[in-house]
């Protein structure tokens, strides 16, 4: 008995649009991975309660970029690697001087352009002195004198509320002054661990060869 066999159709061209169909689903599915992990990413930060902002800070390229391969890469990234890297391995945060940390309270405010307030800042902005009180097993604390409430406009304007330094009059009667705490001062600041990031990147690392297969048989 003999046996005959023989390729029915172009080789090269079967070949070719094997080749095709390969790359197309690497590159479908690992762009699916990428962004998916992006996604679960950036749910992990607003989970946490960090806030969109530095949610969206977590990015996805594809590489090579603009052009379909078998080799195709997903690389996922954040803008904010230090903050990231921080809550995502936990971190004790001490002053880079070695003294105290500086932990602004809401009747701080913020400076120009949502610039984080500091003592100093807080100084120039105001022209006054903040007085230290240092507590024994508390955190300490610096505070404003000659302080008043502002008024929150009900209605129309704009409602400013918080305090402001009291007027002239004010100061010689007295009368509305208050002391307000402006920073409260601690030594360090544990951050606890509130990502995951492994987590998620092995989840989809481990999706990938599935990812792959559906892409290739939808092609």
């Amino acid at each position: 008995m003999k046996l005959g066999a023989a390729i029915s159709g172009d080789l090269r061209k079967i070949m070719a649009e094997e080749i095709k169909a390969a790359e197309d689903a690497v590159t479908a599915a690992m762009r699916q991975a990428a962004d998916g992990l992006k996604a679960d990413l950036r749910r992990q930060v607003t989970e946490a309660g960090m806030g969109q902002r530095l949610a969206n800070t977590w990015r996805a390229e594809l590489y090579p970029k603009g052009q379909k391969s078998i080799k195709a890469a997903g690389f996922v990234f954040t803008r904010a690697p230090t903050i990231i890297r921080a809550f995502d391995q936990g971190a004790v945060i001490k002053s880079k001087h070695g003294f105290w940390l500086a932990i602004p309270t809401p009747a701080a405010g913020t400076g120009a352009r949502g610039k984080r307030m500091t003592p100093g800042l807080w100084e120039q902005m105001h022209g006054s002195r903040l007085r230290f009180i240092y507590r024994r097993g508390a955190p300490s604390l610096l505070v404003a004198e000659n302080m008043r409430a502002r008024i929150p406009r009900s209605s129309r304007g704009t409602a400013r509320g918080g305090f402001a330094q009291g007027s002239a009059s004010a100061l010689r009667s007295g009368r509305g002054m208050t002391s307000v705490v402006m920073f409260i001062l601690v030594p360090q600041v544990s951050l606890r661990k509130r990502l995951d990031v492994n987590a998620a990147a092995e989840r989809w690392a481990s999706a990938l060869p599935e990812l792959i297969v559906r892409n290739w048989r939808d092609s």
